[in-house]
């Protein structure tokens, strides 16, 4: 099977919420030695962000994204088990969670994966998480990095908050701050202070890993 084969049946895989067809494509993808970190960039996340895309458009009900997410995290848990990431040195820690008010973490647990899978430690702090929270496990792992998601506008100002902390607690300077979330924007990011606004999950590994090797 070509690349372009697999990387469309896992797409289809998750929009269709067929788990045993995603592990299917998985045994493909490994008996045609594509990378896995393609595989969930390109193939399974892709079907997520379209999903997303449709949900928010009304074309979809709730209980279908819930259906894939369920596929996309069994796949994903696959993945990490096969990549032994005990062998290779953690680039950089991260912190990442969906922000206080907030009960929507199915990006949020995308993005998790796929920086998980490019070989930085993340800590997930899951969701409806209190922006003192975000600090106190910052303090606690030694963090490089702060991933924060908010899904709503009423919760956006959860991430201005983080900002302030960490430069109240002086660690403002140590750690590089990622946001996003539907209605976040990079306009957002600017006026809070953050580093970066990060539209989806590759978008967030390319702007961790840049950094890591200015570090």
């Amino acid at each position: 099977m070509s690349r372009e084969a697999i990387l469309e049946a896992a797409k289809e895989s998750i929009m269709e919420a067929d788990e045993d067809l995603a592990m299917q494509v998985l045994k493909d993808a490994e008996a045609e030695k594509l990378d896995a970190v393609d595989l969930l960039s390109n193939g399974y996340s892709a079907g997520m962000k379209e999903l997303g895309d449709l949900f928010g458009r009304g074309e979809i009900f709730l209980p279908e994204l819930i259906f894939a997410t369920e596929v996309m995290k069994a796949v994903t848990a696959e993945i990490e088990s096969k990549m032994d990431v005990k062998d290779t040195q953690a680039k950089g820690v991260m912190v990442i969670g969906t922000v206080a008010g907030d009960v929507h973490d199915i990006g949020k647990g995308i993005v998790a994966s796929l920086v998980k899978t490019n070989g930085i430690e993340v800590y997930d702090l899951g969701r409806e998480v209190p922006a003192e929270v975000f600090i106190e496990k910052v303090k606690e792992v030694n963090a490089d990095f702060v991933g924060s998601s908010a899904l709503l506008t009423t919760t956006m100002t959860e991430q201005k908050k983080i900002e302030e902390l960490l430069v109240k607690e002086g660690l403002r300077d140590k750690v590089k701050t990622m946001v996003g979330g539907a209605p976040v924007t990079k306009r957002w990011a600017e006026k809070i202070g953050a580093d970066a606004y990060c539209e989806d999950a590759s978008d967030t590994v390319n702007f961790i890993l840049n950094w890591i090797e200015q570090m």
